[in-house]
């Protein structure tokens, strides 16, 4: 019996590989193959919605990038010249890859030579022929960009027209608290937008849902109000991408979450366009 992919299981272990898995995305329409620097399910971070099971503080461990070259040739080769799709029931119109997306179950630019890992699969996937055809992604929260091998990946992502997918679920130090559970200040947020946008394309992606004071009114205000001064700041944002929860949060906080309805996300889309912003939905 084949296994099948779907919107709604994005298990890392998928492929049976340490740093290589597909999933199909829905902001990517398709076919996403997902490379996880964060096996040890290790994250700055603690967002209330995580589906990483056992989530903890901390870093990436040592890449081990002699396996990560073997793992991405051998799985591209798979999906371009072997039987991936019929493996995984893959229907025939998402039968192309949409993307490489290093993202995980961690915080990927936690990564030590970060900026190496970057490079390696842009030139195993370019050797391939998947770049320039396929988009080179990183979903990341941006919040380890003032360190240089970070810098140094984000400039190797934009010689293969790669773009960031920056974390910004809310707009306030008190709603990043909430939701995230770090202390980023107002002034770093800004500074790692600032730093992003000059060196590669970078996208904003927001969940949008139900938990507390979290999407209240006076956080969507707020939400607007930063879109706004990014424009005046000059700070050149691609696309907002909005999103809700489509699989079950692994942390504490799951009972306490609810997905956003399709005229919460419709409405916010909409303020954001009225303010010259593209924006894309998935729901």
């Amino acid at each position: 019996m084949p296994i099948s992919l779907s919107t709604n299981d994005h298990d890392r272990n998928s492929a049976g590989l340490r740093y290589v898995y597909p999933v199909i995305s829905r902001r990517s329409g398709g076919l996403s193959i997902g490379i996880n620097f964060n096996p040890n399910n290790a994250c700055n971070w603690h967002c209330v919605y995580c589906q990483v099971p056992d989530l903890q503080r901390g870093n990436a461990l040592e890449m081990d990038f002699a396996l990560l070259e073997q793992e991405l040739r051998a799985f591209l080769t798979q999906v371009l010249n072997g039987d991936f799709y019929q493996r995984f029931n893959i229907p025939e119109p998402q039968r192309v890859i949409k993307d490489i997306a290093i993202s995980g179950n961690g915080e990927p630019t936690s990564l030590k030579n970060f900026d190496r890992a970057v490079e390696l699969i842009g030139d195993i996937a370019s050797q391939a022929g998947v770049f320039p055809a396929s988009r080179y992604v990183l979903i990341s929260n941006g919040s380890l960009i003032h360190q240089p091998a970070v810098q140094q990946g984000l400039r190797s992502l934009a010689r293969y027209n790669g773009e960031l997918w920056f974390k910004l679920d809310s707009a306030t130090e008190s709603g990043r608290k909430l939701i995230n559970h770090t202390g980023q200040s107002q002034q770093k947020l800004l500074e790692h937008l600032k730093v992003a946008a000059e060196l590669c394309r970078t996208k904003l992606q927001t969940c949008v849902f139900s938990y507390r004071f979290a999407w209240s009114d006076q956080e969507k205000q707020a939400y607007l109000a930063l879109l706004k001064q990014l424009r005046e700041m000059g700070i050149n944002i691609e696309q907002v991408m909005l999103y809700s929860l489509a699989r079950p949060s692994l942390q504490a906080e799951a009972a306490e979450l609810a997905k956003a309805s399709a005229a919460t996300i419709d409405a916010l889309a909409a303020d954001a366009r009225a303010l010259g912003y593209d924006v894309s939905v998935s729901y």
